[in-house]
């Protein structure tokens, strides 16, 4: 395990346990996120597997008591991005990681500590491929709208979306700096966090101040991003809607946010779907609805009766007699896209359609059949069941 690692890496929040936590605490935490994030219960998710990964190195270094004494003994003299001792009038001075620990520079020769004042006489620039200035930062998650078609949301589509985000600055190629050539920040040594203690034996990191979480100080800031490194780009992206989308549902597409800082990954884009009413068809979960009007004949008498579908050819389905209003029946496989490719069902309400006009003959027929009923009364049961109650 490097110092870099020990200084960087705050393996306690990995396995999200106190700092005083004990060797039973580590322990437990650690095997509940093992079997959460293992790749035989995560198969093909890259994520997991980083994070499975991580928190294997956090237990192996913080479940073992040696190893996290020197953990907690490193983090204690460096958390704050170097050692700080008093100097006249007030001064400090910072050590170089690289050498403490005896590491090499060019020609073999080992840093040397030189004072002025109090202070290092010029900032220490990262020596070329030094980890310190190579931190990888997560790109941003950028969230969406888009607005469907009722047929669009059950079938799918591919849509084009304009999206605004923070981009590496082009004109610095993200270093921040006009020439190219930030140094790393002496007060976090390029991790871009620095440790404060909040008694109890915890410790809080925070974004450091001085680099705003970069790990990096341009000498001379770029004039077109004032040294962040990320200046606002637009692009437009072709993101495809699966089938079977539901209104206000958010879709995850991960990797398509914003770009990473020095290698790191890209955020994730949420893409909150709304869908348009449809002026024949409803939705109820993976079904579609449809009211259907029928003639006085057709529910008295049945038959059979042609059904519209979405996007296909119609259906016929069979009206029993006696059929009353408002009763439902289905159509098997014609209604929304479930997540496993199968269909829902069409739900046919059956309306009887009461006609405003009626010529001649049609009324001499309904008084006719009024005459032959008028031994029924439709509402007996409706009085009946108010005496009952």
């Amino acid at each position: 395990m490097s110092t870099k690692d020990f200084v960087e890496k705050d393996y306690y929040k990995v396995l999200g346990v106190p700092k005083d936590a004990t060797e039973a605490e580590i322990k437990k935490a650690y095997r509940k996120l093992a079997r959460e994030n293992h790749p035989d219960a995560n198969k093909g998710d890259a994520s997991a597997e980083a994070r499975f990964k991580e928190i294997s190195e956090a237990n192996d270094v913080i479940g073992d008591p040696k190893k996290r004494k020197e953990y907690d003994d490193a983090r204690a003299l460096f958390g704050n991005g170097g050692f700080r001792a008093g100097g006249p009038g007030g001064g400090s001075f910072n050590f170089d990681l690289g050498d403490l620990f005896g590491a090499p520079r060019a020609g073999g020769r080992r840093l040397r500590r030189r004072r002025h004042r109090g202070r290092l006489r010029r900032p220490v620039q990262p020596r070329r491929g030094a980890g310190t200035c190579t931190q990888r930062r997560r790109g941003q998650d950028i969230e969406s709208e888009v607005t469907l078609s009722f047929t669009e949301a059950i079938e799918g589509a591919t849509v084009p979306l304009r999206m605004s985000s923070q981009q590496p600055c082009t004109a610095c190629s993200g270093t921040g700096d006009k020439n190219g050539t930030p140094r790393v920040c002496p007060t976090c040594v390029g991790t871009g966090q620095v440790s404060r203690g909040s008694g109890g034996g915890f410790s809080l990191t925070d974004p450091c101040v001085d680099c705003k979480g970069r790990g990096l100080i341009a000498e001379t800031p770029c004039e077109v991003c004032k040294g962040s490194g990320r200046a606002k780009s637009s692009r437009t992206m072709q993101v495809r809607i699966p089938a079977g989308v539901s209104d206000n549902q958010k879709i995850r597409l991960r990797g398509k946010g914003a770009p990473g800082e020095r290698g790191g990954p890209n955020g994730d884009l949420y893409v909150v779907v709304h869908v348009d009413d449809h002026p024949v068809f409803g939705r109820r979960d993976d079904n579609l609805t449809v009211t259907v009007p029928v003639s006085f004949s057709e529910a008295a008498l049945g038959g059979e009766i042609k059904v519209p579908t979405l996007g296909g050819p119609a259906v016929t389905l069979k009206l029993p007699a006696g059929t009353l209003n408002g009763r439902t029946m289905r159509a098997r496989g014609k209604g929304a896209v479930r997540k496993d490719g199968t269909r829902g069902d069409l739900l046919v309400t059956v309306e009887v359609a009461v006609p405003k006009e009626l010529d001649d003959k049609a009324r001499e027929a309904l008084e006719t059949f009024r005459e032959a009923t008028a031994s029924e009364d439709p509402r007996a049961e409706l009085f009946q069941a108010a005496k009952g109650a």
